[in-house]
């Protein structure tokens, strides 16, 4: 058994608007080491993901909401310091729902074994991590992409968004991204090969859509909802695919969410819009990993990690998201 303290982040009040410091319990407790099936992890990175903001409101999901003095929900990457389970050794690097703690006992079926040889850490939440697969899944399963297509991208700076601009060119189809602020829209060009960017902060985007997507929007992967989303409805190619990824824009209302009015474009252009959850496509997670490792390599996909430091500033770190304030995937660097 190791002596040491674990500090966590529990849950203290369901949020409303943005969450605050308030909302959260910062403790300390004795590290539980594992029983037989289970693992214990040294959390070394923390994935902070828009999801997180629905997983603390109460009320049903596709996943059950965080309760109340419970340790916050989050994926992570981390090193294994002790394995009660055969598939896990110790110093073995692994990733999992680890939670907002320094130390995790976990179940050693929920982890997954990664190699810091293959690509840094962080990039295991990043492309190699839950928004890559949500971008492949999404955007080949749900979107059915075709080469020769047009898609656009809402979130287009964020871990999500970069990805399925760069997959879109990789499959031979034309990415436009949809991005706020000059620094976003020059990276997501210049680096990532969009052919090209709407700043919704500074340009229209009724005007920028009309002009660089003439024929209509084949495939639109929403990440952000409101009125992004009932915009891009207005210039849907016939058949086109919009697919549902999240709604950022909406997570933090303290008025009802606001829907799409656009809709009908979807029976004038006999469009299908369909919502997709990531988790669905578990099973299928290895084959996207390969296939992206094997494009990273080629150079064809790059990752962005925007890494925040310091495990006592989750909840500031947290708020980076939704105030556009990271370029890439948000880590929390918790350990080295």
């Amino acid at each position: 058994m190791i002596a040491v303290t674990n500090r966590q982040f529990k849950l203290a009040a369901r949020p409303i608007g943005l969450p605050k410091r308030s909302d959260w319990d910062e403790t300390s407790a004795p590290v539980v080491g594992p029983s037989d099936g289970e693992v214990l992890v040294a959390v070394l990175y923390l994935s902070l993901d828009p999801a997180m903001r629905g997983w603390m409101n109460e009320g049903k999901s596709y996943i059950a909401p965080v309760g109340i003095g419970e340790v916050m929900r989050a994926g992570g990457v981390g090193r294994v310091l002790e394995s009660k389970d055969p598939a896990f050794s110790k110093g073995d690097y692994v990733v999992g729902i680890l939670g907002v703690q320094e130390y995790a006992t976990v179940r050693a079926k929920g982890l997954t074994k990664v190699d810091p040889s293959v690509a840094p850490l962080p990039v295991f939440l990043g492309v190699l991590g839950m928004p890559g697969m949500t971008a492949y899944f999404g955007l080949f399963e749900v979107g059915a992409a075709k080469a020769g297509e047009t898609v656009v991208v809402s979130g287009a700076g964020g871990a999500v968004g970069m990805t399925v601009g760069q997959l879109a060119k990789i499959k031979g189809c034309r990415a436009i991204g949809i991005a706020g602020g000059p620094e976003k829209c020059a990276y997501v060009t210049d680096e990532l090969g969009f052919d090209a960017v709407i700043d919704y902060k500074s340009a229209d985007l009724l005007a920028g859509l009309k002009a660089h997507c003439p024929k209509g929007i084949d495939v639109y992967f929403d990440n952000v909802g409101g009125e992004t989303l009932d915009v891009c409805l207005t210039r849907l190619a016939p058949h086109a695919r919009v697919v549902i990824c999240g709604a950022i824009s909406q997570y933090n209302n303290t008025t009802p969410v606001r829907g799409p009015s656009n809709y009908l474009s979807l029976l004038v252009n006999r469009a299908r819009m369909e919502g997709m959850v990531v988790f669905d496509f578990a099973d299928r997670y290895g084959i996207a990993v390969r296939e992206m490792a094997g494009w990273m390599k080629e150079g064809k996909l790059k990752s962005c990690e925007h890494v925040a430091e310091g495990f006592e500033t989750f909840p500031e770190a947290l708020l980076k998201l939704f105030k556009g304030e990271n370029l890439g995937k948000l880590v929390l660097k918790v350990a080295d």
